[in-house]
C-alpha cells in the first residue's frame, strides 16, 4: 500500500495523506512515530498492514491514544504499517477495470458500499458476513458527470500501476465531489458477494464471459 500510494501520487492521481511506519521504527522510537501521525494526519485514522487483503489487521483509531493498540494489531500481519487519514462523510465507491494486451482498459459502472453504522468500516466481517452490516448499491447512485470522473480515475489508476488483466479500484467521493483513490486491488474477489463480477454483470458482461 505504501509503494502503491507513492506511485499513484507520482502519477498525479489524488491520494489522501498517509504515514508509513516500520516495526523497527515503532519499537525504537514510538513517541517519534506517534508525533508524525499527529502532526501529518487528522483523526480518525486507519492503521493498516502495508501488504495483504480482506481488511485483515486494519484498525480505526479515533484518537492518538488508540494508535498504539492499533499498531500492535496491524503488526501481527505485517512488519510495515500504513496509517491513512480517514475521510469523514465520504462515500466509498468502487469501479471494476478490465484490460488486455491488445485493447485499452475499460471501466464498469460504479458500486457503492454503505455501512449501516456511521463509525463502522468495511472490515473482514462486513465483507464476508454482510447481513445487517452493509449494503452494496450496484449501480451506485451517481450523476453522469461524477460517474464519468470515477471511471476515468479508475482507468488512470490502472495504467499508473501498470496493472494487467483486471483490477478493482476503490475510491472515496467527498461531499463536495472531490475524488480520492483509496487503493487498487490486483486480484479482486470472485465470490457471489464480490463487487468485481457484480459490477461487470450490471455493465452487461456475464460472469462466464468475464472469466
Amino acid at each position: 500500500k505504501d509503494l502503491m500510494k507513492r506511485s499513484l501520487a507520482g502519477g498525479g492521481l489524488p491520494v489522501g495523506p498517509w504515514v508509513t511506519i516500520t516495526g523497527r521504527q515503532w519499537r525504537d522510537e514510538p513517541d517519534v512515530c506517534l508525533e508524525r501521525v499527529t502532526d501529518e494526519l487528522e483523526f480518525p485514522v486507519f492503521v493498516k498492514p502495508a501488504r495483504g487483503g480482506s481488511s485483515l489487521g486494519i484498525v480505526r483509531a479515533a484518537t492518538p491514544d488508540e494508535v498504539p493498540a492499533a499498531m500492535e494489531e496491524a503488526l501481527r500481519f505485517d512488519p510495515k504499517i500504513v496509517i491513512e487519514q480517514g475521510f469523514v462523510g465520504a462515500r466509498e465507491v468502487e469501479v471494476a477495470v478490465l484490460g488486455s494486451f491488445d485493447a485499452p482498459p475499460r471501466a464498469s459502472v460504479a458500486g457503492e458500499i454503505r455501512m449501516h453504522t456511521p463509525d463502522a468500516f468495511y472490515d473482514y466481517e462486513a465483507k464476508y458476513t454482510p447481513d445487517n452490516q452493509v449494503t452494496l448499491d450496484i449501480p451506485a447512485s451517481l450523476d453522469d458527470d461524477l460517474l464519468h470522473r470515477v471511471q476515468k480515475i479508475g482507468i488512470r489508476t490502472f495504467l499508473a500501476m501498470d496493472a494487467e488483466g483486471l483490477a478493482r479500484v476503490d475510491l472515496f467521493v467527498l461531499p463536495g465531489g472531490e475524488i480520492y483513490v483509496n487503493e487498487l486491488n490486483t486480484m479482486p474477489g470472485f465470490t457471489r458477494l464480490s463487487m468485481y463480477p457484480s459490477l461487470w454483470a450490471e455493465s452487461g458482461l456475464s460472469y462466464a464471459d468475464l472469466i
